[in-house]
């Protein structure tokens, strides 16, 4: 209920998403080594920008399908799981619901990075080896708690709405 749509860039790039807790853990992990060196955080694993906003709608119950290429892409809400959207958003955020059918994602070409990386992967085999560094958070639970964390700012914006304040945009 704060914004009609989401706005994104390249939505093909493919990057390796990690968890901060298991990156924090990693640097004081390096911070342990008997030596200074240079050390790569990452997870490995890439995904791209595209699959990591459809299990974020997943996480509220909303299934999206693309339509269109490049800027001209949007994500477009395939279904909806009323029970699970329900009890996560509308009883949260009171927001009104949404229709299937109904297009909630564009690419804004300014959103774009000036010098586009199509692939940032990175290679932990020395934490991995050296540290015995492992991630503890999967792409799945870093979703789940990035979403959590979303939907409690929102409802704290649509509060502070509702009480006369001004609230900046998503966006800005």
């Amino acid at each position: 209920g704060l914004q009609e749509k989401v706005f994104l860039g390249n939505l093909d790039a493919k990057r390796d998403w990690g968890h901060a807790k298991d990156y924090v853990r990693m640097m004081w992990m390096i911070l342990q080594a008997e030596k200074g060196e240079d050390w790569v955080i990452a997870t490995g694993v890439t995904t791209t920008v595209r699959d990591f906003v459809q299990m974020a709608f997943a996480e509220v119950g909303i299934t999206l399908h693309f339509e269109g290429k490049g800027v001209n892409e949007k994500g477009i809400i395939d279904s909806i799981d009323k029970v699970k959207f329900e009890t996560i958003i509308s009883q949260q955020l009171n927001t009104s619901t949404l229709t299937e059918g109904q297009t909630i994602l564009e690419v804004d070409p300014s959103y774009f990075r000036p010098t586009e990386v199509d692939l940032l992967l990175g290679d932990p085999t020395k934490a991995k080896q050296q540290l015995g560094w492992e991630p503890e958070y999967d792409l799945k639970a870093l979703v789940h708690d990035m979403m959590e964390s979303d939907i409690k700012l929102f409802k704290k914006d649509v509060d502070l709405m509702k009480a006369g304040h001004e609230i900046l945009s998503q966006a800005e």
